[in-house]
């Protein structure tokens, strides 16, 4: 591991999409840093990290362990097809209180979107006319490259970070467009069909060496081209999908009847949500993206083929409705038919009312502070260790994402005591031991 740089300066998050979740995180990060709540959720802020054997009480805060940016330090931007300002924004998102908002209603109003890159195609349910114009997808790419430049100036700071908060685009399929950086700056050239407006985000921030966080299902930074150009430029790129309501849900419930040898016969869930999501994914295009990406984690956590007395014939289907009284309160119903001893049927219902953009703007703020930090320790490509807070993690070609949440945490964890030289933590309790000697 190369020297870790340290932090100076102001860090620029950028959030293509300024809807329910970039509100949220904006306005929450404002409200934490003027004493109006706590950033329950955030790692960054709220976890402590074990550092060495049990017997020596080592055991800081991450945010005094690395050295994030501090969120005093934090200016935020981003694009939008609306031009509200984020207070009008998160009026109109109805997830945070009103009273909590107007008591930062000057610093929220001056938080102003770019126009954004936008194709109706790709997300058919939304409508909006904040949009840039161009010939060309590479003139667009080019263009988000300026308004990173003047953002970067004019707000005075020394880094920028992306992190996508935008919606869940048409489904795409990797193909040869996608196959190479030469392919793909042609293909942007020429106005491929298969490059959407995520995408155009992706290569315009990687293109300025600006670490790139996907999280939307989209295929996105997920293509050879745009790992090729983060290798290239030295940038970080992580993905894909917050993991936020029920597939967090079942990150943390899978691994624990695993572990217990326990069978399961069928995993039926179903959503309904009533926000801008809801709304993008009430369209079957936009939902075949999501679908891929939730229905991958039972499969990678169970491995049906490497144990079939217990998972061989598992069903597992995923819903998502569209229901407008709901707003941003998700609500996930799981009913999950579980196996014990001697093949007698047990079954576990999940009832999880959760806030979709209450659990999303923590990680919004954990994936821009460590994607800077991995920035500042020369970290480029695929950034696995963040793979944590996400349905379907980015991996290299030819592994499998990793799912459990528990094994993610520890893969986080240990990748964080290595950039300060510390020893990584095993739990093998070999210290105890070692001791008795």
């Amino acid at each position: 591991m190369s020297k870790l740089k340290p932090h100076k300066g102001k860090l620029g998050i950028l959030t293509p999409g300024m809807g329910a979740v970039a509100t949220t995180f904006i306005a929450g990060v404002i409200a934490v840093r003027k004493g109006l709540g706590q950033p329950i959720g955030s790692l960054t802020q709220m976890d402590r990290i074990r550092l060495g054997k049990r017997t020596d009480n080592r055991n800081p805060k991450v945010k005094n362990f690395v050295p994030l940016a501090p969120l005093k330090d934090i200016v935020f931007g981003g694009w939008d097809i609306f031009p509200e300002n984020v207070y009008e924004a998160a009026i109109h998102a109805n997830v945070l209180d009103k009273t909590l908002l107007n008591e930062m209603k000057k610093e929220l109003k001056k938080i102003k979107p770019m126009k954004a890159v936008f194709d109706r195609k790709y997300v058919k349910k939304l409508d909006g006319k904040y949009i840039k114009k161009g010939k060309t997808k590479m003139e667009l790419a080019e263009k988000l490259m300026k308004d990173m430049k003047d953002f970067k100036k004019s707000n005075k700071c020394d880094r920028l970070v992306v992190v996508w908060c935008g919606s869940t685009e048409v489904y795409i399929k990797d193909s040869d467009v996608h196959s190479s950086l030469k392919k793909f700056e042609k293909g942007l050239r020429n106005n491929s069909k298969l490059i959407a407006p995520s995408m155009i985000y992706a290569y315009a921030a990687l293109k300025m060496g600006v670490p790139f966080a996907n999280g939307a299902p989209n295929l996105s930074c997920d293509i050879p081209a745009l790992l090729e150009l983060a290798k290239k430029t030295q940038t970080p790129i992580c993905g894909k999908d917050f993991k936020t309501g029920q597939t967090l849900m079942k990150t943390i419930l899978a691994p624990g009847l695993k572990a217990r040898s326990i069978g399961i016969s069928g995993w039926f869930s179903t959503n309904i949500l009533g926000n801008r999501d809801g709304e993008v994914l009430d369209d079957p295009d936009s939902f075949k993206t999501k679908e891929v990406s939730k229905l991958s984690v039972l499969d990678q956590i169970l491995k049906p083929k490497e144990n079939p007395e217990l998972y061989k014939d598992l069903y597992h289907k995923v819903r998502i409705n569209y229901y407008p009284p709901h707003g941003d309160n998700k609500e996930g119903w799981d009913n999950i038919d579980i196996r014990g001893w001697l093949d007698y049927p047990m079954q576990i219902k999940i009832d999880f009312l959760c806030r979709d953009s209450i659990l999303a703007a923590p990680i919004v703020l954990d994936l821009a502070l460590f994607m800077d930090l991995a920035k500042r320790a020369n970290m480029s490509g695929i950034q696995e260790w963040l793979s944590f807070y996400f349905k379907s993690p980015q991996t290299k070609k030819g592994l499998d994402p990793m799912h459990d949440i528990f094994k993610q945490k520890i893969k986080l964890q240990n990748t964080l005591r290595h950039m300060k030289g510390e020893s990584l933590i095993t739990h093998l309790g070999l210290d105890y031991y070692d001791e008795k000697k």
